[in-house]
């Protein structure tokens, strides 16, 4: 699985825990509301945040506050289709960290999913 992949909806939504795990990258999955169901090991390498500490947590508000703003949070809220690259940098918890983010939802799936890769700054 690779970050940039074409039709990777399918694949995340396939994937079981194990191969979520060994994705290089972070993968941050949400229901519509936005609560964490399921959060890999290389996002919580990356946050430093362990799964069982942000599932069932708000993502915005509770987990990375930092993206509760117009480029993200709003954008997953008011887009009922989304497959978005975004350049960003995560700053609450750890030192300021350049990312890109990818915004992934369907109005026929029943969650969402932010992915994060590192990029070097």
């Amino acid at each position: 699985m690779n970050f940039d992949q074409e039709q990777i909806f399918p694949l995340l939504e396939s994937a079981s825990e194990a191969q979520l795990d060994a994705a290089p990258f972070g993968i941050v999955r949400m229901d519509k509301s936005g609560l964490v169901t399921g959060y890999n090991a290389a996002e919580a390498a990356l946050s430093g945040l362990s799964p069982e500490r942000v599932i069932g947590k708000h993502f915005f508000s509770d987990v990375a506050p930092c993206t509760n703003n117009y480029l993200v949070a709003q954008r997953v809220e008011t887009e009922d289709s989304l497959d978005a690259m975004v350049d960003y940098v995560f700053t609450l918890r750890m030192k300021p960290t350049p990312v890109v983010l990818r915004l992934l939802k369907s109005p026929a799936r029943d969650r969402m999913y932010l992915l994060v890769q590192r990029r070097m700054p």
